[in-house]
């Protein structure tokens, strides 16, 4: 025999829209006694690490994202696999020049691993 379930008395909603009327939106759900839910998680709270070694992280999550190792990242821009390994970890800054070489690479804009 199966239990009883209680049912949601509550639901969500999710708009998109012109600013002013997503004001508005917001505006009468006050009104009628809705509350705003924010399920959003700073990136700090979840990557401590991103306010001492954010070009690390960035590296590290391009080159994740790719699905490279770090050896084969290391064999694309010619530079050894410690490299990228210290980069990543902070131990070595990730230079102008490097950061074209790695974003080449990777695909994406240098400026984001500086």
């Amino acid at each position: 025999m199966q239990g009883h379930t209680k049912t949601r008395h509550t639901e969500e909603a999710r708009f998109t829209g012109k600013p002013s009327a997503i004001a508005r939106l917001r505006q009468l759900a006050s009104e009628l006694g809705a509350q705003e839910v924010n399920d959003n998680i700073p990136a700090l709270e979840v990557f401590p690490e991103l306010a001492t070694n954010r070009p690390g992280v960035v590296l590290r999550g391009m080159r994740s994202r790719e699905g490279l190792t770090q050896a084969q990242l290391a064999a694309s821009v010619a530079v050894p696999q410690r490299h990228i390994s210290e980069m990543e970890n902070g131990k070595r800054p990730i230079g102008k020049a490097a950061a074209h070489k790695l974003a080449d690479a990777l695909g994406t804009d240098y400026r984001l691993l500086l």
